[in-house]
């Protein structure tokens, strides 16, 4: 429990430093000393415009990344698969892909978008559970369905953007990336409000959820309801995930990586759900960071980045997998 505490404080800590930076990171540049002073009231007129106008941009980073690691290690634990990820197992496309559907025929309103999302995502998890039948999320076969149905899925989306006007295609477009940009209030109080709710609830479950981990069997002998429980936990990770797609477009890799990571840095097994949380809202505001500084003529959308993050995450636990093979040997 200590080294999670330990893991989880650095977490913390090292996301409010890259959101002060961030902040501070634009045209009109803030030392973090002179973003603090505004933040506590202290700034002139025109430092508390420029820090108001970035602050949002920020929060929904880290609001995006708590729900994606969140519902990344839920969906592991679940499916007792580390490749059990949003991303991988069709869920992050299908709410993309509603999402997409959204912008194109109805217009790229936030609310209307968050319920293209929900949609897609919720239609998407069904349609995974009916093609895994009857073993549902422990069959073998859901990640190979999983990648098949993005395929699929991707195919949908391209047919969408061939057919669109071209202002409503290259929005489609950006938002498809993955992208922060242009997040104000107006993207922070829909998902705020919805994380209010949906992240206690999946801490509530956050024990049943371990004893899940162990098998159904050993589970009910416990005493969990798993056919309540589990097909809860199910709709609540769907539901966190399109909540972030629907706000900042699919942010690949972050539900992927952040459970994996929580759990080697709190060496801890389970499902670490605050360690995940908060690693997962700290990988989306360094993304969001690196894109903001790694190029002085353009800046890199925050979904670029964290999918050249999750790449260089994945060849450098195959190396390490190859050297302890050989060490072995």
């Amino acid at each position: 429990m200590k080294r999670s505490a330990v893991v989880i404080t650095g977490f913390v800590l090292v996301t409010l430093v890259l959101a002060v930076l961030s902040v501070g990171t634009g045209d009109y540049h803030l030392t973090p000393a002179e973003v603090l002073e505004t933040l506590a009231g202290q700034g002139t007129k025109a430092q508390y415009l420029v820090v108001t106008g970035r602050l949002p941009r920020v929060l929904v980073a880290i609001l995006v990344g708590a729900a994606l690691g969140l519902a990344g290690t839920v969906f592991q634990t679940l499916t007792r698969n580390p490749l059990g990820s949003p991303d991988i197992l069709g869920f992050t496309t299908g709410a993309a892909t509603g999402g997409v559907a959204t912008i194109l025929l109805f217009g790229g309103s936030p609310a209307l978008v968050a319920v293209g999302a929900l949609i897609g995502g919720l239609l998407t998890a069904a349609l995974v559970m009916a093609l895994c039948a009857p073993q549902g999320l422990r069959s073998g076969r859901l990640v190979l369905i999983g990648i098949a149905l993005s395929a699929v899925l991707v195919g949908v989306e391209s047919y969408l953007l061939t057919r669109a006007l071209t202002a409503n295609a290259g929005a489609a477009t950006t938002w498809l990336v993955g992208n922060l940009a242009g997040r104000d209030w107006n993207y922070f109080v829909p998902i705020a409000a919805a994380l209010v709710i949906l992240i206690p609830a999946v801490l509530v479950l956050g024990r049943p959820l371990r004893m899940l981990e162990m098998g159904d069997d050993a589970a009910i002998g416990i005493g969990v309801a798993v056919g309540r429980v589990r097909p809860a936990l199910f709709g609540l990770a769907v539901a966190l995930v399109a909540v972030a797609v629907a706000t900042a477009g699919p942010i690949p890799f972050i539900a992927l990586c952040a459970p994996q990571v929580a759990r080697r840095l709190t060496r801890r097994p389970g499902p670490n759900l605050l360690a995940s949380l908060c690693l997962g809202a700290l990988l989306v505001v360094a993304a969001d960071y690196l894109g903001q500084r790694l190029l002085d003529a353009s800046l890199l959308p925050v979904g670029v980045v964290a999918a050249a993050l999750g790449g260089v995450y994945l060849i450098a636990i195959l190396i390490l997998q190859r050297r302890r093979r050989y060490s072995i040997c």
